[in-house]
């Protein structure tokens, strides 16, 4: 501890700040490095395998963060204009029953499954039940027009794709909504995650607004630049002549687009073009794909633990991704007809 004079001339013991690293020196040692290391980075650069995956990292990143700005901004706006009383009102009082209406209500978000996490973490802040928040966190980016719509433009000569992949992914998450509200625990999720931000006393709505948006997004976005360098150093490491042999391997071909799924971390408004390239492949195993992919992938698996905690992201990432390779089974076998 260190003293420091007061205006009245006594000293009070304030906290020692010498040799502390903040992330303003961590920047300045990164730069250096950078500039006494250029050639030699811009050689390691230059591999096809690094270029390909820093690609893929830039392209998540871009694709993630606009959806994410949005997200984080309908948080604010929950935060410092909907009363936790007016939330309450609008839903069921049966959990069930509001599981199902949160839903629904995916549809009135447009942006991908990044966008969602802070929505759903200020719904439990406002005292929506874990559940019915966490329905509403896996049905916004797969049911909302947006997705609807770049699916039936991806698989013009399949219009059934469209109506397969609202129902699996609504029923992704309203099944899952049910079984955590049975199986979960209030004890599995972060205390961060369910404290409401006290505003300070005076502020204004608007400053609410403003300091929860950039609480969310300082949060959120590392956790998103770390899912992004995990999927694209996986997508490095899949070597894509592994897709050329699943073409009349259905069980097979189910499994390994579910993992895929989880690995490529694509966003939900763009991966229906992915998977209608994928043209060898029968229309289930690319619909698994379609219901896999927003629920349960490596970026939005980093935005969970890092929102919600860890103890909460190894239960419900594993307990998401059944649910969705099920309900995407069940739902290609009775409209698509299954290996078609």
């Amino acid at each position: 501890m260190t003293t420091t004079p007061t205006t009245d001339g006594e000293p009070t013991s304030a906290p020692a700040r010498r040799g502390r690293i903040d992330s303003l020196v961590v920047l300045c040692v990164l730069l250096l490095v950078a500039m006494l290391a250029q050639d030699q980075l811009v050689s390691a650069f230059d591999a096809p395998a690094v270029r390909t995956g820093s690609t893929v990292f830039v392209a998540v990143c871009v694709q993630a963060m606009p959806f994410l700005v949005l997200g984080v901004l309908i948080s604010g706006l929950i935060a410092a204009f909907v009363p936790a009383s007016l939330l309450r009102r609008v839903l069921p009082r049966n959990t069930a029953a509001a599981v199902g209406v949160a839903g629904v209500a995916g549809l009135a978000l447009p942006g991908c499954e990044c966008a969602s996490v802070p929505v759903a973490r200020r719904l439990m802040q406002q005292g929506v039940p874990p559940a019915v928040a966490l329905a509403f966190l896996l049905a916004a980016p797969a049911v909302n027009p947006i997705v609807l719509v770049a699916t039936a433009v991806a698989f013009p000569g399949e219009p059934m794709m469209v109506l397969a992949r609202f129902l699996a992914s609504l029923a992704t998450a309203v099944v899952t909504g049910w079984l955590w509200a049975r199986l979960g625990r209030a004890e599995w999720i972060a205390e961060r995650a369910l404290r409401r931000i006290t505003p300070r006393p005076g502020a204004s709505r608007w400053a609410v607004f403003a300091e929860t948006a950039r609480h969310d997004l300082v949060e959120a976005g590392g956790f998103l630049v770390l899912g992004g360098l995990t999927a694209a150093v996986l997508n490095v490491a899949v070597p894509a002549a592994w897709l050329t042999s699943l073409g009349g391997q259905l069980v097979l071909g189910v499994i390994v687009m579910a993992l895929l799924a989880v690995v490529l971390a694509l966003c939900s408004e763009a991966d229906a073009f992915v998977a209608a390239s994928l043209s060898a492949l029968p229309l289930l195993p690319r619909l698994v794909f379609l219901v896999v992919g927003p629920a349960v992938d490596v970026k939005l698996v980093a935005l969970q633990a890092g929102t919600f905690g860890r103890a909460f992201a190894v239960r419900f990432a594993p307990l998401t991704f059944l649910v969705a390779v099920v309900c995407a089974v069940v739902t290609g076998l009775l409209v698509l007809g299954g290996a078609r």
